[in-house]
């Protein structure tokens, strides 16, 4: 299951990131949006986990919890029509 996560503090590193959800199980990949031009963090990031009931708890238990200073929010991500 791919999750988004957003009202990431500019300075959470993906090591940090992924920490965090492996607490909930096993992650398949974690990767922070960056800006082309700055190289700074866009403030959200795409974590996925293999197992659907570990992303369930990962959402209950994240969702809301203040990381660095900033709530974070995590949810399903939406997938994308290629249209």
């Amino acid at each position: 299951m791919k999750l988004l996560v957003r009202n990431l503090a500019r300075n959470t590193t993906e090591a940090e990131l992924l920490a965090m959800f492996q607490e909930h199980g096993p992650v398949q990949s974690c990767s922070l949006v960056m800006d082309e031009q700055s190289k700074e963090s866009k403030g959200f990031a795409f974590v996925e986990m293999p197992k659907a009931g570990n992303a369930k708890a990962a959402i209950v238990h994240l969702n809301g919890k203040v990381v660095a200073g900033s709530k974070i929010r995590v949810k399903k991500a939406e997938v994308k029509n290629a249209e």
